[in-house]
């Protein structure tokens, strides 16, 4: 039959068609961390499923290196987590920012780096780049209000790595007193774990809550977690983790089972931060 002939004839175009708009053009802003698999444990990201979140998984890269992993909310401009790999970290904080072009729509500059928010290249798109994702101006309205790195920078090794800990997409609105007190010192005792073990993975994130800053562009978060894994190739893994109300200035310092309960509470979803791998807790709970 005719018809038929003819859309057999078309079925090739059509498929070749449908496969180039199928495939992503290379770049650092995913739907997976395809790129980045290395700052995972078993190069497994966590499961946590949930709903109806705009998000973009983001290989966090600076002079053309991977640097850390980041998922990004884009529609409450907040990181849900990032996830990086330990080293001892220096002195020493760069006074500068960065923002992730790729998150702009409308921006398409495939493999590319973090730029400076102050850059040139990006004060000709800002608006674009304001509308995707938080901006420095976002954090100068409320002085209770800190930048609160989810991977910090004391917990990079070399300078590049550290720097690269200042995109704003690592970044949450976190109680000043949190921040500066009990999170700085979970910070540094998590650190003090890690320097035990062979290798360390961790995964830091922020559960949304329910009220905003810069009227109502920057979430801000309700809790403030984080998690580490100790691989130690002799004694296999151990964990640990702390948890943070984002209205007060204590942490408390957790087993892996009790903060995944914790969180499963709170974001209403199965969390699973290290694939049922690092159950054994490291001798003791870290004490804040």
């Amino acid at each position: 039959m005719p018809f038929r002939s003819s859309f057999a004839g078309l079925l090739p175009v059509l498929l070749s068609l449908s496969a180039c708009f199928l495939i992503p053009a290379p770049a650092e802003v995913h739907d997976t961390f395809a790129n980045c698999l290395q700052f995972f444990l078993n190069g497994k990201p966590p499961t946590l499923l949930l709903p109806r979140v705009n998000s973009a998984s983001i290989c966090q890269r600076y002079k053309n290196l991977y640097r850390f992993a980041t998922l990004y909310d884009r529609d409450k401009r907040i990181p849900i987590y990032s996830a990086y790999k330990y080293g001892k970290g220096g002195e020493g904080r760069p006074d500068i920012w960065f923002v992730e072009p790729q998150l702009a729509r409308n921006i398409q500059k495939p493999g590319s780096n973090m730029e400076r928010e102050n850059s040139q290249d990006i004060a000709r798109v800002f608006e674009h780049i304001r509308a995707s994702q938080a901006v420095s101006d976002d954090y100068n309205t409320d002085k209770t209000i800190d930048r609160g790195h989810l991977n910090p920078n004391n917990h990079q090794s070399d300078r590049d790595s550290r720097t690269a800990t200042f995109t704003l997409t690592n970044i949450v609105p976190m109680l000043s007193g949190l921040n500066r007190g009990s999170w700085r010192i979970y910070e540094k005792k998590a650190g003090e774990k890690a320097e035990q073990c062979d290798e360390t993975y961790f995964v830091a994130g922020a559960v949304p809550g329910n009220n905003y800053i810069s009227g109502g562009r920057v979430n801000r978060p309700s809790h403030i977690w984080s998690a580490g894994c100790c691989v130690r190739h002799n004694r296999g893994l151990c964990s640990w983790g702390a948890l943070a109300s984002n209205d007060e200035k204590n942490a408390t310092g957790m087993d892996l089972k009790s903060l995944e309960a914790q969180l499963e509470k709170r974001y209403k979803s199965k969390v699973d931060l290290f694939n049922s791998g690092c159950y054994q807790e490291c001798e003791t709970t870290i004490q804040l």
